[in-house]
């Protein structure tokens, strides 16, 4: 009988083996290359539109404020105290505790003195007590800005005041224009201590800030964080309106000087934008904003013609009363971090300053 030979089962040599696991390697190479390629992917999309979000939302609050600069102001602005007797510069970015949160934080001498306009530039302005930000590009130039309008949601300007007799300025009375019905002056949403108040009478208007208030009284102390009620100036304060006035009512608006810059909170938090009302305390309104600049286009009255953005408007000579439009740059950073990779991104856009001096070249 023949023996039937058995053949040994097919299988894979040694190279082949290797060379299969060679290939398999490069698929699950490019696999996971492809997996983290993805992560990251998302990751950026993420810091993106978190980042985007976060400014978007700061930007538009800053529109909100820029668009409403002189409204509701005398047109040119208000003088503030001058004169014979008067006790400095007056203040803003203050609060009631005397910190003031921009180093250069008084109403601008010129074109003239110790004058409220609409619009007051902050330029190389805008880093509280002048703190670094390392993230923000070079050259780290970042700026303030106030803006200041007449609020007209809480109705003070349905109450007439009368000065208390002798009190040069310093207090007042309020009651409620006959046949109207508002809510009290230290209402909810009303009054507050370090709140601006535009006083107009006898022809001349005034600013001062609040010291004190009951339901039926406004006090104008001397002293104040923000220095404005100087009853011993020439000119300027609510003294001399009280004089004009002769035992009259005045009307009484509130004001809203809004400053926005940005500060670098202590134990290594990322810069924020603050944002800063009258003489009351800041609040953060984003989170991560490493730039902020503000260029300005002013109409020119001696070449009758506009100067486009106009970074310093002092600094070249210019009047802020003259501010036609507010050009906005600000720069953030992602809060969510890759690793030690963090997305920035730029936002601009601009904001036609309406309630200021407008200039018709046609004419």
């Amino acid at each position: 009988m023949k023996r039937q030979k058995r053949h040994a089962g097919a299988g894979f040599t040694l190279v082949e083996l290797m060379v299969g696991m060679a290939l398999g390697l490069l698929v699950m190479a490019a696999m996971a290359s492809l997996f983290k390629s993805g992560l990251n992917a998302t990751m950026m999309i993420s810091q993106r539109a978190e980042n985007q979000e976060n400014m978007r939302a700061a930007m538009e609050l800053m529109v909100k404020d820029i668009s409403m600069a002189g409204a509701g102001l005398p047109s040119g602005g208000i003088q503030l105290p001058t004169g014979a007797g008067n006790n400095g510069l007056s203040k803003y970015g203050c609060d009631q505790t005397g910190t003031c949160h921009v180093h250069s934080f008084t109403y601008p001498t010129t074109p003239n003195d110790n004058y409220m306009y609409g619009i007051i530039p902050g330029y190389k302005n805008g880093v509280e007590a002048d703190a670094s930000i390392p993230a923000a590009p070079a050259p780290a130039i970042n700026d303030s800005i106030m803006v200041i309008y007449a609020d007209y949601n809480f109705p003070l300007f349905d109450y007439n005041g009368t000065f208390v007799a002798g009190s040069k300025g310093a207090s007042m009375t309020v009651a409620a224009i006959a046949g109207d019905t508002p809510p009290p002056i230290n209402s909810a949403g009303g009054i507050q201590v370090g709140d601006l108040i535009m006083v107009t009478g006898a022809g001349l208007t005034g600013v001062g800030e609040v010291t004190g208030l009951t339901a039926t009284t406004l006090s104008f102390a001397n002293l104040d964080a923000l220095n404005i009620n100087q009853s011993a100036a020439a000119s300027g304060n609510l003294a001399a309106i009280q004089t004009a006035a002769a035992g009259g009512t005045v009307s009484l608006i509130r004001l809203f000087a809004v400053t926005y810059y940005l500060t670098v909170p202590p134990a290594g938090q990322t810069p924020r934008l603050m944002r800063q009302v009258n003489g009351l305390t800041p609040v953060p309104v984003a989170d991560d904003i490493i730039n902020l600049q503000f260029a300005y286009d002013v109409y020119n009255s001696t070449t009758d013609a506009l100067d486009a953005n106009q970074p310093d408007v002092f600094g070249s000579g210019e009047s802020p009363n003259n501010v036609q439009k507010v050009n906005i740059v600000a720069m953030g950073q992602s809060i969510l971090n890759n690793g030690n990779k963090s997305q920035n991104m730029y936002l601009a856009t601009s904001v036609s300053a309406r309630n200021m001096a407008f200039r018709n070249t046609y004419q």
